[in-house]
């Protein structure tokens, strides 16, 4: 039997990946996207024939109501939100109305809709914040400490209440740090793997970043969507960290990111306070024991094939374009 999935964000990395999967798996796929003129298509391009989009916008209930109707899913993977944390400062309230109530105006759809739908919650590890344990486990108090990860942990603890108060069948996947060369140019991890491609083709010299210490636990995203349909299959809904367990500094980061393309990080980063954060989140590291026992789930992807997989991609880009220019007469 055909089965069926919508997905919010599929234009985002998590979503490209995620719908790549769930076809290879047999499934009809169908996207929610916002009506605007700015989205990016880019990374669907290689799916476009493959897959359903279809309008609708988490600040819209009617809209969430008729996607639903329209595509009749068995599973909706919610992975649509203001997803950048240093803009949740500027934008709190926009980042709380998708971020956190986006999340309500879904699950009451699902409910109105069909109760029997799974619905997938993407939680983040932003909020643990101020860690009160390490590792990070589904048990470990939660304290945000950005408007992103305040309205990630409404998102998250809906998403239970409705499965308490309704039974419906909702997983929320707290997920870390998650990469690879879809991630958005405003990521550190895209930042990094970009602006050494730039330095490395004499583009630019210069690398600015914020705090170099802060650890993050980072994996690739394509094994993260995996555990993302893992969890929407067993007969009891419960939330799980996904995660690597071995967290990294940004410096490690920048080292081995410049290491890749044979340059020293120290002679092209400039530490700048502009892209300090009001409340930095300093360590990060999950535990993903749960999902490895009960789901057969762990990461495949090193930290360091990671980081090397984003620079070569980019160095091949922006030397492809650099060709692509030279070939019509204009200097790269």
């Amino acid at each position: 039997m055909l089965r069926v999935a919508l997905i919010t964000g599929i234009t985002g990395q998590d979503g490209s990946y995620l719908a790549e999967f769930l076809l290879a798996k047999g499934y009809k796929v169908y996207g929610l996207i916002r009506r605007s003129s700015t989205i990016n298509f880019e990374r669907l391009v290689h799916l476009q024939e493959k897959i359903e989009l279809i309008p609708g916008d988490l600040l819209d209930q009617n809209s969430l109501i008729s996607a639903l109707k329209q595509s009749e899913p068995d599973e909706v993977y919610n992975l649509a939100s203001q997803s950048f944390v240093p803009t949740s400062w500027n934008q709190p309230v926009l980042t709380g109305e998708f971020t956190a109530l986006g999340v309500t105006r879904m699950l009451e759809a699902v409910r109105l809709v069909n109760p029997k739908i799974r619905f997938y919650q993407a939680s983040s590890s932003e909020m643990f914040g101020m860690v009160r344990e390490s590792p990070q486990n589904e048990t470990t108090p939660f304290y945000p400490r950005s408007p992103y990860g305040v309205a990630k942990l409404y998102g998250h603890w809906i998403t239970v209440n409705y499965r308490e108060s309704y039974g419906l069948f909702t997983v929320s996947g707290i997920l870390f740090n998650h990469e690879s060369p879809r991630r958005g140019f405003e990521f550190v991890t895209r930042k990094v793997s970009y602006g050494v491609a730039r330095i490395k083709l004499g583009l630019q010299t210069k690398l600015k970043m914020g705090s170099l210490d802060a650890e993050r636990d980072w994996g690739f995203a394509g094994d993260y969507v995996k555990a993302m349909w893992m969890m929407m299959q067993p007969d009891k809904a419960q939330d799980y960290v996904i995660a690597t367990g071995i967290p990294h500094s940004v410096r490690r980061l920048l080292e081995v990111a410049f290491g890749c393309a044979g340059l020293d990080y120290q002679k092209h980063v400039e530490v700048d306070s502009a892209f300090l954060r009001p409340a930095e989140v300093f360590h990060l590291r999950g535990d993903y024991s749960k999902a490895q026992r009960e789901l057969g789930w762990e990461p495949t992807v090193s930290f360091e094939e990671l980081v090397r997989m984003m620079v070569n991609e980019d160095l091949a880009r922006l030397g492809n374009a650099a060709t692509a220019r030279s070939g019509r007469g204009t200097a790269p």
